[in-house]
């Protein structure tokens, strides 16, 4: 990519914003089920407060554990289609559309940041339901462009949180960056009969979450990319780790000494969590 089209992408995103007094804040969002979507629960309203407590934003760029793929790709369309990436829900569920539009120019200016990958541009994917499943509560009359960057599955979680590091600067345009997982995620192990039960999760999951907690308000960053070394814990909460990596991208955006806070801090049927984090800003009374 050349020097002419990396300046030219940025300064074509970047003429039309204002300065920011003070950085976007980065989250970390648990998304868990697609329901949270339509439903009004803790979570939905959780991410509802969540959108009041911090400014408004220019634009979102969500990193989804459901846009898994090969090499790192961010949507460049107009006006990205709602994806329906499930199956066995409620007719309500796959019926719902979230029209944000996309940001082409975002996108392109976003891809021209990055020099570790060449990023592909994207017109055949959208938002997944770890995007729209969220914003739709936080942003309801979806009037603020979503971008989605996907995250490379042939690469471990050092390059993913170098790579969140190259669009640093996007904070200090008004981008909300946004990454949307959970941080225990085996979904083989779940209790269904106990997925309305209140906080519930098995020992090794509230155990593993709250070292994940410790870790990350402590900013040991390090021991969070190389969670194998964390033990059997990690293992049982982390099988696969697409649910994990987009913390990774919110840890490396993430300023030297800034506040940390937890919300959504909850267990469900046994080996979930929905725990998110905010990264800088004002810490929640």
């Amino acid at each position: 990519m050349s020097n002419i089209n990396t300046f030219g992408s940025f300064k074509q995103f970047t003429d039309g914003l204002a300065p920011q007094e003070t950085l976007m804040p980065v989250l970390f969002v648990g998304h868990g089920s697609p329901m949270n979507g339509i439903e009004d629960n803790s979570f939905s309203r959780g991410w509802t407060a969540m959108a009041k407590e911090i400014p408004v934003p220019k634009a979102v760029l969500v990193i989804s554990a459901h846009w898994f793929t090969s090499g790192t790709h961010i949507t460049a369309m107009d006006f990205p289609p709602t994806i329906h990436d499930f199956g066995g829900f409620p007719k309500a569920l796959y019926e719902v559309k979230y029209p944000a539009p996309g940001d082409p120019v975002l996108a392109k200016a976003t891809a021209s940041m990055i020099h570790s990958t060449e990023v592909g541009l994207a017109h055949d994917w959208g938002l997944d339901h770890g995007a729209w499943t969220i914003i739709r509560h936080m942003y309801p009359l979806a009037n603020i462009p979503v971008v989605q960057l996907s995250i490379d599955y042939t690469r471990g979680p050092q390059f993913h949180y170098d790579l969140a590091k190259e669009i640093y600067a996007l904070r200090n345009k008004g981008v909300l960056i946004l990454g949307s997982g959970n941080l225990v995620h085996n979904l083989r192990m779940v209790a269904w009969d106990k997925l309305d039960a209140e906080n519930y999760g098995y020992d090794w999951a509230m155990d593993i979450n709250q070292t994940f907690k410790d870790l990350i308000m402590n900013g040991e960053h390090d021991r969070l990319i190389q969670y194998q070394n964390l033990g059997k814990e990690a293992m049982l909460a982390i099988p696969t780790p697409e649910h994990y990596l987009p913390l990774i991208y919110t840890l490396g955006l993430k300023s030297k000494d800034e506040p940390v806070s937890f919300f959504n801090d909850k267990a469900v049927g046994g080996s979930l969590t929905m725990t998110s984090v905010k990264f800088g800003g004002f810490i929640p009374s």
